[in-house]
C-alpha cells in the first residue's frame, strides 16, 4: 500500500473530511513519527507495533561493481518491531 492509497481508503471511509483533510493528516502523523524517531525517541501504536532508531557500527564492505574493499561508515537505521494483535492477525486467514 502506497501513501496515497492509504489516503485514499481513510477518506472513503471517513464521511467528514475531504480528501485533502486527510492527507494533512496523514503527513502530519508521519512527520511527527519522522521528528520524534530523529530525536531518538520510540513510537509506539499499541497493537500494531513500534519504531526505533539502532545504531549501525562501522564495518568493512566490498564494491558489488568493482571489487574494491570500502569502509561502510556507522549509522543510525530505522527499525520496526511489529506488536502481538498485527502478527497474529497476519498469520491468521481473516487478513
Amino acid at each position: 500500500m502506497t501513501k496515497s492509497e492509504l489516503i485514499e481508503l481513510v477518506a472513503s471511509k471517513v464521511s467528514n473530511f475531504s480528501r485533502k483533510d486527510v492527507e494533512i493528516i496523514v503527513d502530519t502523523l508521519f512527520d511527527s513519527m519522522s521528528s520524534s524517531l530523529s530525536k531518538g525517541d520510540k513510537v509506539e501504536i499499541r497493537g500494531f507495533g513500534s519504531f526505533k532508531i539502532k545504531a549501525r557500527d562501522g564495518r568493512q564492505g566490498r564494491n558489488p561493481k568493482s571489487g574494491e574493499n570500502i569502509f561502510i561508515e556507522s549509522k543510525r537505521v530505522p527499525f520496526f518491531k511489529a506488536g502481538k494483535e498485527i502478527r497474529e492477525r497476519i498469520n491468521t486467514d481473516e487478513a
